[in-house]
């Protein structure tokens, strides 16, 4: 303390320590420290055995497709249910080949071990097995008497349409894997995820269910052969091409209050099941021409653009 400020005959007061300020107080009144510099908890990984879980749906949708493989070179005119059991097997892998992606997604264990066994498998059930049962069940049972040589005509472009679909069915899963982002030539809304051509599941879907829709009784008439390789063909042109088909991605059941999704699909099952032969070839040949028709409504959409503009200047 100063001598000028101490009295004569007193003796100066002891100096009082000053007392540490209290750690809440400083932490309170402290600047917080920056977001990187907090702990981050690691986020958990899986257990090993749940990546097994989508992979036995990949494995179902295999065993589908070896069973229609089975069924279709048994199939003949004589016992049709070859046939449709086939369709039926390839309809079971379509559920199954939906599933696994799903699962996958929702239980955080993708890999890409499972992308290349999903790839493999959709080669085999959605593109050897339905061009194999699409050749047997709308060529190979043709009468052998009735116009020959037009039934050998039919038999080779029907190979040869048939290896088509089973070439287009590959070309676009290997350009889904490899392509990021792809950008369909006739644009949807803003905001909603769109497939660049017919899925190949969608593919073998149309010619599993127009099979299913006549209960496995194969063709023996030659012009119903040749509607059937039009099919056949538009639909490989389908998978290939670059026009928009509806994903389905923004149905979520992990949503709180799925209940009218839920609905929905309850009721979509007991009428698959109750009216199996109608249900499926409307939902395949429905979901086919939506896509057709999307790309129709644009391109009209566009000329009207383009006409208008031309008007205006």
């Amino acid at each position: 303390m100063p001598d000028e400020l101490v009295s004569p005959g007193t003796e100066p007061l002891p100096e009082v320590p000053l007392e540490p300020t209290p750690a809440f107080f400083v932490a309170a009144t402290s600047t917080p420290a920056p977001a990187a510099d907090l702990a981050v908890k690691p986020v958990r990984k899986p257990r090993r055995g749940m990546y097994v879980l989508p992979s036995l749906f990949t494995a179902g949708n295999i065993a589908a497709g070896y069973y229609a493989i089975t069924q279709s070179v048994q199939g003949s005119v004589a016992d049709p249910n070859y046939f449709d059991r086939a369709a039926l097997a390839i309809g079971f892998a379509v559920l199954f080949d939906g599933l696994d992606g799903r699962i996958a997604r929702m239980t955080n264990t993708t890999s890409d071990f499972g992308k290349e066994l999903d790839s493999l498998a959709d080669v085999i059930t959605f593109g050897v097995a339905p061009s194999l049962l699409a050749y047997i069940w709308g060529f190979r049972m043709l009468p052998l008497l009735a116009y020959p040589m037009l039934r050998e005509r039919i038999l080779h472009i029907g190979v040869f349409v048939c290896f088509l679909f089973l070439i287009c069915g590959a070309s676009r899963l290997a350009r889904f894997n490899v392509t990021i982002n792809p950008q369909p030539r006739n644009p949807g809304r803003p905001g909603r995820k769109y497939f660049v051509g017919m899925p190949i599941p969608a593919g073998a879907g149309v010619l599993a269910a127009v099979v299913h829709f006549f209960r496995g009784s194969p063709i023996v008439d030659a012009r119903m052969s040749i509607l059937w390789l039009a099919l056949i063909a538009g639909t490989g042109f389908l998978m290939v091409s670059s026009w928009r088909f509806w994903s389905g991605k923004e149905i979520n059941l992990g949503d709180r209050h799925p209940v009218r999704q839920l609905l929905i699909l309850a009721i979509l099952a007991a009428v698959l099941v109750m009216e199996s032969e109608w249900a499926l070839i409307i939902i395949a040949l429905g979901y086919l021409v939506s896509g057709v028709l999307a790309r129709l409504a644009y391109s009209w959409s566009r000329e009207r653009r383009r006409s208008a503009q031309g008007g205006s200047a």
